[in-house]
């Protein structure tokens, strides 16, 4: 039954999935003006499969502001959800201006009215979010992940439909192979996608992000990091040798500790070096209270 259900949502494509939906040039969903209908606000439910998580409370009040001066301006894609109760509206489309009209006190807003099954319904929602330039990194391959996973759809297909690369698709896919620590610093802003890309050939990319927020590294310094292009143990003719994982974790817990730049650098005979970077005066007092006061 499932796989039926999967071949025929691949055979129907992207396209025609979202029937007379179609997309504008700003990534956002265009509707007829004679589908509108108006739906009082409180009569809309959300979506418990709703794709995005995360609405950052500045981007719905600067929406809300929009609101208020100009009124809901695209319709939200909702479905009927009967019941014995009456009827509700599911939002298919438009969480986030729903929040923002209710924010700005509405007591109504415009909506098109979709007869859809929980697939269908879904499928839309991925697709409207993955449009969105402010999806986060991590949101976006999940979704890209749901609709090759659960729906059968392949990323050359995807990538066709949703006007991306297939690399791009590949890329984002791939971040979901990093740790649950690494993709919480990736979903918390601390890491860039740039970042966690770097971390995918790693071998230890815990270890190696939590060094890299603690340092503060760019996108290329990250790339050499992975690639061992740091300084290490000396070896003898003066060659160095890659950093084993206990001396990055050492490493990173330090960073983490001083919040600076660390540097362990091993030597023959069981010594070494231990560098710590700091960015101005300042911060050299930072780390000096903090050292004073460890025990």
């Amino acid at each position: 039954m499932t796989e039926r259900r999967d071949k025929r949502g691949l055979g129907r494509g992207l396209s025609a999935l979202m029937g007379e939906l179609s997309t504008d040039t700003g990534g956002q969903m265009a509707v007829g003006p004679d589908q509108r209908r108006t739906v009082p606000i409180d009569e809309l439910a959300v979506n418990p499969d709703q794709p995005r998580r995360t609405f950052p409370p500045d981007e719905i009040e600067e929406l809300s502001e929009s609101i208020r001066a100009h009124g809901v301006l695209q319709p939200l894609i909702v479905r009927p959800l009967r019941s014995e109760q009456g009827t509700v509206y599911q939002i298919v489309a438009g969480e986030r201006r729903w929040r923002a009209a209710q924010k700005a006190r509405l007591h109504e807003v415009p909506v098109i009215v979709r007869e859809l099954d929980d697939d269908t319904t879904l499928q839309i929602a991925l697709v409207e979010n993955i449009q969105r330039a402010d999806l986060g990194a991590l949101e976006e391959a999940q979704a890209y992940q749901q609709l090759v996973v659960r729906f059968g759809h392949t990323q050359d297909h995807v990538a066709t439909a949703l006007g991306k690369s297939r690399s791009h698709v590949a890329n984002m896919l791939r971040l979901l192979q990093l740790p649950e620590d690494v993709q919480t610093l990736l979903r918390d802003g601390r890491l860039s996608a740039g970042h966690a890309r770097a971390l995918l050939g790693a071998a230890q990319p815990g270890i190696l992000a939590r060094k890299v927020v603690a340092e503060g590294l760019s996108v290329r310094e990250t790339e050499a990091l992975v690639r061992g292009g740091r300084p290490a143990r000396p070896r003898a003719g003066g060659a160095t040798a890659e950093k084993d994982a206990d001396t990055l974790a050492l490493e990173a817990h330090l960073a983490s500790v001083l919040r600076a730049a660390v540097s362990i650098r091993h030597e023959e005979g069981g010594g070494g070096r231990l560098s710590i970077r700091y960015r101005d005066v300042e911060h050299l007092d930072q780390i000096c209270e903090l050292l004073s006061s460890a025990h």
